[in-house]
């Protein structure tokens, strides 16, 4: 109940959020929401035309029987009616076009986003379970931004139909009882006429509060709705269909059947005994009864009034078709409109996750200076008593790190698992910036720095590096437009030179299987990583990162690219991450880390001659399985 109450919301925050919403979508979209309003007040009003034409109709046949006068009618009715569907068609397509402007534009609003926020948010797991939440809400039960320009459509369209109901139906309360009529005179009473309104307005309000109420046990069981289709999915779709997944599938199959079992049967909330299904069975279900009965119980109403005003002589046959038709419009657009005030109070809610993750703030300062980039030795990195804390963290990652480089050096860092390696790398990058103390480029905080200018001094080769379903050319450039000789030189430095021989469209070729013609490869974990480090080399940056550079490949390409190393790396810094400490020998200088702190620094032998420190605890760990 606490988290009922939790997502309890006012009609003031939901108006306002629901009025963003719309800016939002008008800035992203404005030819869409022009036209899906002007097709919804088109739809909304066309047919009140027809039945204005077909109640004269059947008055002019019930009285009158002038031939002239319903030649004019019927030919008032065919041409308009094929009008009001030519424009709607005109109309209808004009609105298609745009709507598929908007997936487009909605999946840009979070890559510019994402791309644009500080990447402390981006390697956050509370940001990251957001965004999950965000595409659950959407994919599983329809919530988000995106439903807010159907809602709005509703919304202009029951506005508008309400709004023409009233006009045809205005007279149907003026029109008097003749004193003829006797007794029936009291339907001109207006305290009758008020009560009448009063009911015509009260039934569908109970009936669309009603509805409200039960849609909104839906919206309140998102959480559990999300994780149900989330596990139905991902056994439907990754154990399914997931060709990775299939050697383990059938080597454990047992595993296999009792998951997907679980998915579908024991979660139980798309199970028939499940609380979707309960729900439907208990309140909810009654709920939906109850409105749809109060509902019909408008038309009752309405019919018998319409039908005993014309009985009293207060109308004739042909209006009484305008008149049931044009208040059972009203009657039916106003509950539509409180249904859909509802629906988007409820959606408000999913709204406002959207909104908080587009507002996170980027925190992170850019800076202004300009960093030269230079392939002489005038590079200086120091690490003045840096600590680090990640967001929410309690204990450091890194504490008191004091360390320098200089450019062309080849500096190794090793370490047990969460020793700070990566978080060393993540602070020299400026992923993050320091907890406390200063990282100094040539003796000026890298801070002050303009943040994309000093990025570009650093090529990284990450551990969990990606390769693009693009072309060779355009992996190795990180760009659609390449110079090829560059590439293929990075590409051969690398070690990949006998393998770009054999690919069928040489740098055009494309990396994976996704693609349906012949002008692809998929490539193993050491081809890929080869193409990362000739990646890394295009890019001419002054410092080299690689993090287990060699992990992927055998121990033959592991042996020519330690052999050539100082050729591919060049007069570059290089800083190398590895766990196996035989490959850090030709650097210059090791750090050793261990929690969070670098206890050991110096060159391999000096090191080594230290028994009882941790660099050399290391090496005979690992020496034993070699000796």
């Amino acid at each position: 109940m606490k988290k009922n109450k939790e997502k309890q919301m006012t009609n003031r925050e939901a108006a306002r959020i629901n009025l963003r919403a719309f800016r939002t979508l008008y800035r992203m979209c404005p030819g869409l929401m022009l036209s899906s309003i002007i097709n919804s007040v088109w739809g909304a009003l066309t047919p009140y035309v027809g039945i204005y034409l077909s109640a004269q109709l059947i008055g002019e046949l019930a009285e009158g029987r002038d031939p002239m006068r319903l030649r004019t009618l019927v030919l008032w009715t065919l041409l308009s009616a094929a009008a009001i569907a030519l424009i709607g068609a005109i109309l209808g397509r004009w609105r298609d076009a745009q709507n598929r402007k908007l997936w487009k534009s909605y999946d840009h609003l979070f890559v510019d986003k994402r791309l644009s926020m500080d990447f402390v948010h981006v390697d956050d797991s509370k940001v990251q379970k957001m965004m999950a939440t965000i595409s659950q809400n959407e994919n599983g039960g329809g919530w988000g931004l995106p439903k807010v320009l159907w809602q709005l459509n509703s919304l202009v369209s029951n506005a508008f139909s309400t709004a023409g109901g009233i006009a045809l139906s205005v007279t149907l309360f003026t029109t008097p009882v003749p004193e003829s009529a006797g007794g029936w005179g009291i339907l001109n009473h207006p305290l009758f006429l008020v009560l009448m309104v009063a009911v015509m307005l009260a039934i569908p309000a109970i009936a669309s509060m009603i509805s409200n109420k039960a849609n909104s046990y839906y919206a309140r069981s998102s959480v559990q709705h999300n994780l149900a289709n989330r596990i139905f999915s991902y056994f439907g779709g990754k154990v399914g269909r997931d060709n990775r997944m299939a050697t383990d599938v059938r080597i454990y199959p047992d595993w296999a059947e009792t998951s997907m079992i679980y998915a579908l049967k024991k979660d139980g909330l798309f199970a028939s005994r499940g609380e979707r299904a309960r729900q439907a069975k208990g309140k909810v279900g009654l709920m939906g009864v109850l409105a749809g009965a109060v509902s019909n119980l408008l038309r009752l109403v309405v019919y018998l009034y319409v039908c005993l005003k014309a009985w009293a002589g207060a109308f004739g046959v042909g209006a009484i078709s305008q008149y049931v038709a044009a208040v059972t419009a009203v009657a039916y657009g106003a509950s539509k409109l409180i249904s859909v005030w509802g629906d988007m109070k409820n959606n408000a809610i999913f709204v406002k996750l959207v909104f908080e993750y587009l507002d996170l703030p980027n925190e992170m300062y850019q800076g202004s200076l300009t960093t030269e980039k230079r392939m002489d030795a005038d590079y200086e990195i120091e690490f003045r008593g840096v600590s680090f804390k990640y967001p929410g963290a309690e204990t450091y990652a890194l504490k008191d790190v004091n360390m320098k480089f200089r450019v062309g050096e080849k500096l190794a860092l090793v370490g047990r698992n969460g020793s700070g390696k990566s978080t060393f790398i993540k602070l020299l990058c400026r992923l993050y910036d320091p907890t406390e103390g200063q990282i100094l480029l040539n003796g000026i905080d890298i801070r002050k720095y303009d943040y994309q200018d000093y990025m570009s001094v650093f090529a990284v080769v990450f551990q969990d590096f990606k390769l693009f379903p693009y072309t060779v050319g355009q992996n190795v450039a990180a760009a659609e437009v390449y110079d090829p000789e560059k590439v293929k030189d990075c590409l051969v430095r690398a070690g990949f030179e006998e393998r770009l021989a054999t690919l069928p469209a040489g740098l055009d070729t494309y990396v994976g299987n996704g693609r349906s013609d012949v002008n692809w490869f998929s490539c193993s974990g050491g081809e890929a990583q080869k193409i990362a480090l000739a990646r890394a080399l295009y890019k001419d940056s002054p410092f080299i990162i690689l993090d287990e550079p060699t992990a992927a490949l055998d121990p033959i390409a592991e042996a020519e690219v330690y052999a050539n190393f100082n050729a591919i790396v060049g007069i570059r810094t290089a800083i190398y991450i590895s766990h196996r400490l035989s490959s850090c020998r030709f650097c210059d200088e090791i750090a050793v880390f261990e929690g969070g702190s670098v206890v050991q620094k110096g060159s391999h032998d000096a090191l080594l001659s230290d028994s009882s420190g941790v660099y050399a605890t290391l090496w005979h760990a690992q020496a034993q399985y070699y000796e």
